[in-house]
């Protein structure tokens, strides 16, 4: 292989996969865009993933420890309050002077709420295993995948269409695999109706209170409207900024997504968690979005606007831009984003024929290796450098959040950024990521066998030449992981 064809195989690696590993450059071959593309028809789905919870049981599951929680701390209490009664009628405190009573009371107090928090913690909260065999069911399909390619198409969804742990912690790995993963690489509709529908969004977006002012919930309780899953949905999710809708227009569409909730744990053991469409929270009558006229009576009615929302031609923009940022360059090549913009308009918005044409397009190609990785790509890029395809969930989501990118814990509906003004003040606290996970695998990562055979020597020669005169393999190791090489794709 040719020098030339040898960097244009690490450059699609890097740019458009998780980086390489072991094998990856042979597995590549001489035609590095025929294999980006021959990736995404292999099968998306997660091995073992039956192991893992569906979304409605996880939650399911949450809920009712926190409710067996609550149950203990209130008996812990009451029986603190039966103690404390039983106390003070024998007598003991009768001789208690009257200054010393607010003090005792106090204490009293204070020795109730900790049997109520003890009793509580004796039921583990399964919220956080959850999470957690969900990040590592997650991260070591990227670290297995030849290229990854697929995955980080499934990453950029992810984080298009984004909820956030700290709001639903059961429900943020069984979104993605159910609602993003199943839908990745078929036609933007399905997903955006997948995404859009799943109770973890429903739930994410406030949408599970927002109810029509005329709707029969809407009467009977004197609460109203919640606009953010409209607003979010043309702003972020479809339309993109500035594109021509109004604020009537997120009214009349927010009405049009009242009753879409999920079913309450507690009333349906088996069911609690999933979705459903409630009547009774429905604003009644017609809505008109972007001009349009709607007039179904159930949950068709958000379903259509949606359908339109997906084929709007602002949509294809928006959506071929973030995706040409994402993988290409921060002010991604205008004929590029014309190109995705125009595969998706005559596909229909099939996602992996928007995916194809960006990869088949020499403008993807021609930027120099400039944009700096977000904190996730880089450290799965540093682990799958030496070879690791299994990780400790624990260790690997607190570097994440070390580095200011928490996994599925995004500050803002907008997701991360994908900007390297976002992320360049963060670079300093990689190098405390990069010295601690070289110290651990220095036993067993070769710095100059990741140097000629993962990268196959496709390395600065003064990357080279510092790895070559390094101190220890730990040194060696986290200079190269700190390297514009490791950083820049």
């Amino acid at each position: 292989m040719s020098n030339s064809a040898r960097a244009e195989v690490v450059l699609a690696l890097h740019r458009f996969g998780m980086g390489p590993r072991p094998g990856s450059i042979a597995a590549v071959g001489s035609d590095p865009r025929g294999a980006l593309i021959a990736e995404l028809d292999r099968p998306l789905a997660l091995t073992a993933a039956s192991a893992l919870p569906p979304s409605a049981k996880a939650y399911r599951t949450v809920a009712d420890a926190n409710a067996r929680r609550a149950a203990r701390a209130k008996q812990a209490q009451q029986q603190a309050k039966k103690q404390q009664m039983a106390s003070a009628g024998s007598g003991d405190q009768a001789e208690a002077r009257p200054e010393g009573q607010a003090q005792g009371y106090a204490q009293e107090k204070d020795a109730a709420e900790m049997a109520a928090k003890q009793a509580a913690d004796a039921i583990p909260d399964p919220g956080r295993p959850i999470y957690l065999q969900e990040a590592k069911l997650r991260t070591e399909a990227a670290l297995a995948a030849d290229i990854g390619f697929a995955e980080r198409l499934v990453w950029f969804w992810s984080n298009h269409f984004c909820i956030s742990a700290n709001k639903i912690q059961s429900m943020s790995g069984a979104y993605e695999r159910e609602a993003v993963r199943a839908n990745a690489l078929g036609r933007f509709v399905d997903l955006l109706l997948a995404v859009e529908g799943h109770p973890a969004m429903l739930f994410y977006l406030d949408n599970l209170e927002s109810m029509g002012a005329n709707s029969t919930a809407g009467i009977n309780r004197n609460r109203g409207l919640n606009e953010n899953i409209a607003r979010e949905i043309m702003e972020l999710h479809t339309l993109g900024v500035r594109t021509g809708y109004t604020q009537d227009d997120v009214i009349s569409f927010a009405n049009v997504m009242t009753g879409w909730t999920l079913v309450p744990p507690g009333a349906d053991p088996q069911h609690g968690g999933e979705f459903t469409f409630n009547p009774r929270l429905h604003e009644p009558g017609g809505q008109t979005v972007l001009g349009k006229r709607y007039e179904q009576e159930d949950a068709e009615q958000g379903r259509a606007v949606l359908r339109d929302l997906a084929a709007h031609p602002a949509t294809a923009t928006h959506v071929a831009t973030k995706l040409a940022r994402h993988f290409v360059a921060d002010e991604p090549p205008p004929t590029l984003v014309e190109q995705m913009t125009k595969s998706f308009r005559e596909t229909d918005g099939d996602l992996r024929q928007i995916a194809i044409a960006m990869v088949s397009s020499d403008e993807a190609w021609r930027a120099p290796p400039a944009k700096l990785k977000r904190p996730s790509e880089w450290v799965v890029g540093m682990v799958r450098a030496t070879g690791i395809t299994q990780v400790d969930p624990v260790l690997y989501t607190g570097g994440q959040q070390l580095l200011g990118e928490p996994l599925w814990r995004p500050a803002a509906p907008k997701g991360y950024p994908d900007d390297e003004a976002s992320w360049i003040d963060g670079v300093g606290r990689r190098l405390d990521v990069a010295n601690n996970f070289a110290e651990r695998i220095s036993g067993m990562a070769d710095p100059q066998a990741i140097v000629e055979d993962v990268f196959a020597s496709e390395i600065a020669a003064e990357v080279k030449q510092a790895v070559g005169r390094a101190e220890s393999r730990q040194q060696a190791l986290a200079l190269l992981f700190m390297s514009a090489d490791f950083q820049r794709r």
